[in-house]
């Protein structure tokens, strides 16, 4: 089994095996990233990237960064398929091998996963690959099947993004809701806790010492809600695992009304494991919670609950997390995998298991064939054009904080494709780069929370001179794709780039020390979980070894 989900992944991820970094939309990798303050979350902005942000910092040290992206992205997808089998292996045994092949095939292959890789949200497709692994650890833990380890690791791996994290606890609590003669629920809610808080210190600590809490977190929320697919509607899309807010993000084939054809045949193998399913009292917590996965972003994408994501936003900023409501739908993961795995045994006395299964998987891959290969050519990997490496060298040489021009976070590049992208920059120099965080979306700009971003890109654009952009902390400004010509010395220049140099500084942020020791704990937690996973499986075959003499 674990060798069909890493194929299939594989299949997905096919195009970026290559030589080249992952540079689309959200998903920026670059040869080296360093711990600057912004990769700590002390920054301006909200810790949405954290604990990604050090972790990739540190291990870039020692790979590189375009080969450990990568790495990680299909590790998550791999987990998602392995994941699925063994939740389906651990609720509905009897379903064999066949239904967990197609558990894993539905976990992978699936509109969600199409469109968060569009979206560039590799970091978050790792948190989503975590949580059939939640919800086996804590059913196991609850029958006595399990220790406390693989609960704690696998909540702590989801805790690469805050979203990852917050998904992983709400399955950790829905698992403790179900039936057991093993731990009590108040012990595995309470370890399940534990290790959530373990995980989220990074952003926890980053929100409380940093000054990132924006109100403007509340802007736009129209423009991130769940969108209705053709001829589905919003209900209809997220319950067949898609609708992101971006209409750019998705693959062809869901952009006519094949996209019905595609939900029917998806929900279709989930409604056939029903039956078994709602009889396995390990099952009814998750499918209970796949059917809130699936109203509540509904919901949220009306009226009345923009009104209430809002009203909910401007009260407490840091929950700007909720904005995106389609990605919560990712809960329905470990409720639709049981029910896909359980097809098998509701089809057993008409169908032989094997072909049933096989029936399943080639229907489900038929019906998202463009999530093949990269999302249908979509996700390759791309290679830097020298420019960029000198103008890296030169910052990493002197790190002062860099100014951007154009000001726009997202950019187009000929030679990264024709998606727009995240600057590359920020996480490509030991420097802080200076970004307002703004986002264009439908003609409508929602402001970021980079105040002093921009005031410096004010007086830019004002033409101010060297003084007045060192006393702003101005140490460089890199101009980007011709933007714009500045009256400044000019340390690097070719068809693409300008690096001109300014001079001027900013203290680094305080709290630095405090926030490294937040991360070391969350990294802590992932390495005692794997250490003291295998102390007990050694000790469980010792015990076996002993018993059988």
């Amino acid at each position: 089994m674990p060798a069909y989900a890493l194929a299939l992944a594989l299949l997905v991820t096919g195009p970026l095996l290559g030589p080249g970094y992952l540079l689309l939309r959200d998903a920026v990798s670059t040869p080296r990233s360093y711990l600057t303050d912004a990769a700590l979350g002390l920054s301006e902005a909200a810790p949405r990237a954290l604990p990604q942000d050090f972790l990739v910092a540190v291990l870039s040290s020692m790979i590189d960064g375009g080969v450990l992206v990568k790495a990680l992205l299909i590790a998550g997808l791999w987990a998602a398929g392995w994941g699925a089998a063994h939740l389906v292996a651990t609720v509905v045994p009897d379903a064999g091998l066949a239904g967990r092949f197609v558990a894993a095939t539905l976990a992978i292959w699936n509109p969600y996963v199409a469109e968060r890789l569009l979206q560039g949200h590799w970091s978050l497709l790792v948190g989503y690959g975590a949580l059939p692994w939640v919800a086996a650890a804590v059913l196991r833990a609850r029958s006595g099947d399990g220790g406390w380890w693989p609960v704690v690791g696998s909540i702590a791996v989801a805790g690469l993004t805050p979203t990852g994290l917050m998904l992983a606890a709400v399955v950790a609590l829905a698992g403790c809701a179900a039936p057991g003669g093993g731990r009590p629920r108040w012990a595995c809610a309470a370890v399940s806790m534990v290790a959530a808080v373990a995980g989220a210190l990074p952003w926890l600590v980053a929100s409380v010492v940093g000054d990132s809490l924006a109100s403007s977190q509340a802007v736009g929320i129209s423009a991130f809600a769940a969108r209705a697919e053709p001829g589905l509607g919003t209900l209809g899309s997220l319950a067949g695992l898609g609708g992101i807010w971006n209409a750019d993000a998705i693959p062809a084939s869901r952009t006519s009304l094949f996209a019905v054809v595609a939900t029917v045949v998806l929900l279709a193998v989930v409604a056939v494991g029903l039956p078994v399913a709602l009889r396995r009292p390990g099952a009814v917590a998750l499918l209970v919670l796949a059917g809130v996965a699936v109203v509540a972003p509904a919901l949220m994408a009306t009226g009345p609950g923009l009104a209430a994501v809002e009203s909910i936003v401007r009260s407490v900023p840091g929950l700007g997390v909720l904005r995106d409501g389609q990605k919560w739908v990712a809960l329905a993961l470990p409720g639709y995998a049981v029910a896909a795995g359980a097809a098998v045994v509701t089809l057993r006395g008409r169908v032989p298991a094997v072909a049933a299964a096989a029936v399943c998987c080639a229907a489900l891959v038929a019906v998202l064939p463009d999530l093949a290969w990269g999302v249908g050519g979509q996700m390759t990997a791309v290679r830097y054009p020298a420019g960029w490496t000198a103008v890296a060298r030169a910052v990493n040489a002197d790190p002062r904080p860099v100014a951007v021009l154009p000001p726009d976070s997202m950019r187009t590049f000929g030679w990264a494709g024709t998606a727009p992208v995240l600057d590359p920059l920020p996480r490509w120099v030991s420097a802080d780069v200076l970004s307002t965080g703004d986002l264009v979306i439908g003609g409508e700009v929602i402001p970021g929370e980079g105040v002093r971003a921009r005031e410096v890109q004010r007086l830019l654009l004002e033409g101010a001179d060297a003084s007045a952009l060192a006393r702003a902390g101005v140490g460089w400004v890199m101009v980007e794709s011709g933007a714009a010509a500045l009256d400044l010395p000019v340390t690097y220049r070719d068809d693409d780039l300008v690096l001109y140099r300014v001079g001027g500084d900013h203290p680094p942020a305080a709290h630095r020390g405090t926030l490294i020791a937040a991360h070391l704990v969350w990294l802590a937690t992932i390495l005692a979980a794997v250490v003291g996973g295998a102390v007990g499986a050694l000790r469980r075959r010792r015990a076996a070894a002993a018993a059988s003499q």
